[in-house]
């Protein structure tokens, strides 16, 4: 497949207008340099500094550098989907507007796309310029949790400096905070050789974080949605269904243990509680019912997903005639 650039550099940007100029020329060094026939996106997610401004001052009489301005703030992952749409590049590469990513790890990861055939180059902060307490021990704790489920072997999933060929962000969707996921992403679009390049990692230059603690709880509930819909996404029946049978038969076996445990009393002379007396006797109700309604809830799912626009949508690699 023929492309009209080499690379292409995305930088999602909020409230970053000190860090571009600078930016631009640390990328402009490096990929020149290299001799990289290059676009620069940068995607203005609603930044109410003078951002905008500064990118268009920055672009004046230089058709690489190209922007995208939001009206308001919709995230990052808004920001990448918009940016991976309009990169022509062979190697499509991103990274943070914050000065703590370096270009110069740029001709070595598209390098390992080229000539390695890699689809992704994850970076790897191994030396983090953060706040030990509220960055370090969270990211530590949210990395070994997500290669457990995702099974993608990444020290830092969610570090910003990343290169894919282009094919891999013309197929993934990003939407809602599924950009720290983007690996996993690509593994289930069947691009599946991924792997990680230790950088460097800066201190931040000029302003603060845009992230906070809250960012590990809610990437946890995003990781765990991400994981239900690729196992469960097209058969939603196998997990509801299957609940629901469990509880179901739960309910069952409790509700004959209560009977068979009153008639063997009542054959021995023996007084028995009233069922509608015993705890267990609603615990089993309450068993039954989830069963039923897991089970009808599989239903239902199963036929939204068979009325649903992509149920046969796959990637095909190649063909032949």
């Amino acid at each position: 497949m023929e492309y009209s650039k080499d690379l292409s550099i995305i930088v999602p940007l909020y409230n970053e207008e000190d860090s571009l100029g600078e930016l631009l020329a640390w990328i402009r060094s490096v990929t020149e340099a290299a001799g990289y026939d290059y676009e620069v996106i940068f995607v203005d997610d609603g930044s109410t500094d003078g951002s905008w401004a500064r990118i268009k001052e920055l672009g004046e009489g230089d058709d690489r550098i190209k922007g995208i301005s939001f009206r308001r703030n919709y995230g990052k992952s808004a920001a990448l989907y918009h940016g991976f749409a309009k990169a022509e590049g062979r190697v499509v590469v991103t990274m943070d507007a914050d000065l703590q990513d370096s270009p110069e790890e740029i001709p070595e990861m598209y390098r390992m796309i080229v000539e390695d055939g890699y689809d992704v180059v994850s970076g790897w902060k191994q030396h983090r310029q953060d706040n030990k307490v509220t960055k370090n021990l969270p990211s530590k704790l949210y990395n070994a949790t997500a290669r457990k489920i995702t099974g993608i072997k990444l020290h830092d999933m969610n570090c910003g400096l990343k290169a894919y060929k282009n094919e891999v962000v013309k197929n993934i969707e990003v939407y809602g905070e599924m950009h720290r996921y983007i690996p996993y992403l690509a593994k289930n679009a069947g691009y599946d050789k991924i792997t990680e390049k230790p950088v460097k990692h800066q201190k931040r230059k000029f302003g603060k974080s845009k992230f906070g603690m809250e960012r590990f709880v809610n990437g946890f509930l995003d990781l765990l949605s991400l994981w239900f819909l690729s196992v469960f996404g097209k058969k939603p029946m196998h997990f509801f269904g299957f609940s629901g049978l469990l509880m179901f038969l739960v309910g069952f076996v409790m509700t004959v243990w209560i009977i068979v445990a009153k008639l063997v009393h009542q054959s021995k002379g023996v007084v028995y509680r009233a069922v509608t007396d015993q705890p267990l006797f609603y615990l089993a109700l309450v068993a039954v019912m989830m069963g039923v309604i897991l089970f009808l809830a599989g239903f239902i799912c199963e036929m939204i997903s068979r009325n649903s626009q992509e149920r046969n949508q796959y990637n095909i690699k190649e063909t032949m005639d």
